[in-house]
């Protein structure tokens, strides 16, 4: 049997912390199977402080490029040699090309947050949208829904107001909005602002896989028959947080596109070739839903 590790192919792979219920080594390793790419796609899981350590070995190891979630989609770009216009203005990468040992930071969760959300666009565009979280993946959705969108209002919704606020300061100034309004998660609190939301989108990682009992928000009567809500958590595919809004009556969507299609523009980045979209899709459907 041929040893997949000879010299001439080329290694991708995914930093984070926790990694292990990452299916972007599934999704990539098929795909370059399909097309008869010599690619090899790896989990790598990163601790926390040794990020800069971590870069210093892909760079050493001429490895191809590779993708980042969490923790470190925005403290990463410190150690980039650049970074897309998209990214910079997001201030958040989730893909990286090593050229040469140049590093470029890339977002290409734009990409799957679009393909995930175009099909309702009437439905929701200049209307008001609720995010809940503000992190990487929260930073990605404001810089879509605003290019894309042009939502009415956003309002931020985050444990720590601080954090939303924050946010609101910094897409208020990149990108000239003025319409995000932030709110702490008091549930109880903040059922009146997504009752009035036609989008409504979790951008935490909580209902992630162990913890699928979990939702962002358990309070009964926080949805409203036709709302839109999103879960970017893909694993599993059928969050409780979707469970919740179904019950509802809300029109529900799982991450499973969002992954497929930002994986899809990385894949593109790093090789070249088109991913091919609806064998992926197809094949992770299979593996994540019910």
């Amino acid at each position: 049997m041929q040893d997949k590790f000879h010299t001439n192919t080329n290694i991708l792979g995914i930093l984070g912390h926790p990694i292990k219920h990452s299916y972007s080594p599934f999704m990539h390793n098929l795909a370059a199977e399909l097309l008869n790419l010599d690619y090899i796609y790896l989990p790598f899981d990163v601790p926390q402080d040794s990020l800069k350590d971590a870069l210093k070995g892909i760079i050493a190891l001429g490895i191809t490029g590779f993708n980042v979630t969490l923790p470190f989609k925005e403290g990463i770009i410190s150690y980039l040699h650049s970074v897309s216009e998209e990214a910079a203005i997001i201030g958040s990468v989730n893909t990286v090309v090593n050229e040469l040992g140049k590093l470029t930071g890339y977002n290409t969760d734009t990409t799957g947050i679009y393909e995930t959300l175009a099909p309702y666009k009437d439905d929701f565009s200049g209307l008001e949208v609720s995010i809940i979280g503000a992190g990487g993946a929260a930073r990605a959705l404001v810089y879509t829904l605003i290019r894309h969108f042009k939502p009415s209002r956003i309002n931020i919704i985050n444990r720590t107001e601080q954090k939303a606020e924050s946010l609101k300061i910094y897409f208020t100034d990149k990108m000239k909005y003025e319409y995000i309004h932030t709110y702490e998660l008091f549930p109880h609190e903040i059922i009146p602002v997504l009752n009035s939301s036609k989008l409504i989108i979790n951008a935490t990682s909580v209902g992630m896989l162990p913890d699928t009992d979990d939702s962002p928000i358990n309070t009964p009567k926080i949805f409203m028959k036709n709302q839109i809500v999103f879960d970017t958590v893909y694993n599993p595919a059928d969050t409780r947080f979707l469970q919740l809004a179904r019950g509802e009556g809300a029109i529900t969507l799982n991450g499973i596109k969002m992954l497929v299609h930002q994986g899809a523009r990385a894949f593109e980045l790093w090789t070249g070739q088109q991913m091919p979209i609806e064998a992926i899709y197809d094949a992770v459907r299979k593996h994540l839903e019910p």
